[in-house]
């Protein structure tokens, strides 16, 4: 049966409300608090800590009244697993799509996902990326305000709806990421406080007080994280973790945070005998967040490389506001594909410093590449697709060159079919004074890019919400069921063409012209043209007449010696054929 214990050096006397009686913890030398008899499974309690109103459990498993009722104990060994034989494809292989629980299905919840699994199979996806499901403040939310970090939020399905869906996409064959968030809290509902030093005023982080890695106690802090990752390993059977904002971690312990996460991942990889992958959400530009441990690094399996998009969504969109003024040449696209970050110890004018630090002999499967995600759509004003900026056309180039990029391709739930729907800011707190304090701090994020703060749609409105629930039923209708077919072609080209799945920084060759308006990528036998100019012209390849074109909107684009002659907007995948070749 559940133990129930808490770590709390700040308690002076802690007591334990369990069916409205309270019960005394015995205190131990560690600050540990333990109840002397174990108790049944989906038993409700609460810590009173000195006296003060009964609060939830920092590490509670279950919170069935939200985030300030009552915890509840959860047995996990009765639930009844049937994925004994899966185990996740590589992230080498990976093409993973990033999903929110809360607008994926109309439903709005763990069991909705499911009722869309076999969509995501037909895609191609092999790994699903769940935004944060702890709890946190009301039905609606991002998730990234969580404050239950062992809790899953219970207006998505709680604790047994997770594993329901971890088990289902187990069935198929599909592996779970699991986004987690480590380096703050939300505001609501947070009562660490009351229990031990979590937080630390020795730094500031863009969330307020840093959590407390490398002070007094921090040791506890630290196991406190390891041990909810452990968990989600362990207990519910994810695959891996996305861990949110490394950069807002403050630690200058000779053994960084992040290879104490590493080392829990390994122990649960050794016990479980599954793979279990761990990808960091960095703003750095630093490859020593993906190196080994032994090589000096901290050991994460990949990174996101917002490089790459921004260079992407610069060019496609022609938008040079905010941090997109760094970027908006072709050739910053060349540069990300062959070389990772186009900041890699370059003068950033946006930050006013140097920024980043050169990739050397990393495969590009360390780096996750997309044309969308959650950050980038819905941390805009009006939350638009990269599909309500730009053309079919280029949207399609943008696809082209990130399914079939030396990267582990990356996408944002609906972008495969353009979907209507945008994905904008939501939340849904109680209290009236945090919810116009969360849309004044939007609208002094969004004053660098220019956006009118009057336009901002209200966080706090059930319709802002409403809007963002995807349309399934547009995906099989015009112009959506176009743009799906070419995800689908591209995805299976990245599958079926041996070049290009292949990671290998030193084999992509990329040219551009930033006047004439075209780009070329190179990866062994593969090689994608594009032409982003506003008219036909010839794309320079050489030895085009020996390749055969796998994808091209255009129909039958003129190939020469010399290149392929395309449309404005258009880009064309070839590939060389070896009877082609030997035959010339």
């Amino acid at each position: 049966m559940p133990v129930i214990e808490v770590w709390a050096p700040f308690a002076k006397i802690l007591e334990v409300q369990i069916n409205g009686r309270k019960r005394a913890l015995e205190q131990k030398d560690d600050s540990w608090w333990r109840l002397a008899e174990p108790m049944p499974s989906k038993t409700d309690y609460a810590f009173v800590v000195n006296g003060q109103d009964p609060v939830p459990d920092p590490r509670s498993m279950r919170q069935p009244k939200g985030i300030d009722g009552p915890s509840q104990t959860l047995d996990h060994s009765v639930f009844v697993w049937g994925d004994d034989g899966f185990q996740p494809r590589p992230l080498s292989s990976a093409v993973i799509y990033e999903l929110h629980v809360g607008t994926f299905s109309g439903q709005g919840t763990f069991d909705g996902v499911t009722m869309h699994l076999d969509h995501l199979l037909d895609l191609g996806v092999t790994h699903v990326e769940i935004m944060p499901v702890n709890g946190f403040s009301g039905t609606r939310g991002w998730g990234y305000d969580g404050v239950n970090l062992f809790a899953p939020h219970e207006a998505y399905g709680g604790p047994e709806g997770f594993k329901r869906l971890v088990n289902a996409c187990h069935a198929k064959g599909l592996a779970v990421i699991l986004d987690v968030v480590y380096n703050h809290l939300g505001p609501a509902g947070n009562y660490l406080d009351c229990f031990g030093p979590y937080f630390t005023d020795h730094y500031q982080s863009p969330w307020g007080r840093a959590v407390n890695l490398d002070g007094a106690e921090s040791h506890e802090v630290r196991r406190f994280f390891c041990d909810n990752a452990a968990m989600w390993l362990r207990d519910y059977r994810v695959d891996g973790l996305r861990i949110d904002a490394v950069h807002g971690f403050f630690d200058l312990s000779a053994v960084h945070f992040l290879e104490d996460l590493r080392r829990t991942a390994d122990q649960i990889q050794a016990q479980t005998g599954r793979y279990k992958i761990l990808i960091a959400e960095s703003d750095l530009n630093d490859p020593r967040i993906v190196r080994p441990a032994a090589a000096g690094g901290h050991g994460m399996d990949a990174q996101w490389s917002d490089d790459f998009h921004h260079a992407l969504h610069a060019v496609l969109t022609g938008e040079q506001t905010g941090y997109y003024a760094d970027f908006g040449k072709l050739s910053h696209i060349a540069r990300a594909l062959t070389r990772v970050f186009v900041y890699d110890n370059q003068f950033s004018a946006f930050r006013r410093r140097y920024h980043g630090r050169p990739v050397h002999g990393l495969s590009g499967h360390r780096f996750l590449g997309y044309l969308q995600n959650h950050d980038q759509v819905g941390n805009r004003a009006l939350g638009e697709r990269l599909s309500h900026l730009i053309s079919p056309g280029r949207l399609k180039t943008g696809a082209a060159l990130m399914l079939l990029s030396p990267f582990v391709p990356m996408l944002f739930q609906g972008e495969e079919w353009a979907v209507s729907t945008p994905f904008q800011y939501f939340t849904d707190h109680s209290g009236p004074e945090l919810g116009e304090a969360v849309k004044k701090g939007r609208c002094k994020e969004f004053a660098a890019f220019g956006w009118d703060p009057e336009q901002i749609p209200d966080p706090q409105a059930g319709d802002t919400f409403a809007r963002c629930v995807l349309k399934w039923e547009e995906k099989q209708s015009p112009p959506h069921a176009e743009i799906l077919d070419w995800y689908r072609q591209l995805i299976a080209l990245r599958k079926n063409l041996p070049d290009a799945a292949d990671g290998r920084m030193e084999r992509v060759q990329a040219t551009a012209d930033d006047i004439a308006g075209w780009l070329v990528m190179t990866r062994g036998a593969l090689t994608v043209a594009c032409n982003l100019a506003g008219h036909t012209q010839l794309v320079p390849v050489s030895g085009a007449d020996r390749m055969e074109i796998r994808l091209c909107p255009a129909k039958n684009p003129q190939i020469t010696a010399a290149g392929i002659k395309l449309p404005g907007d258009c880009v064309a995948v070839l590939y060389q054929n070896p009877a082609m070749e030997e035959s010339g």
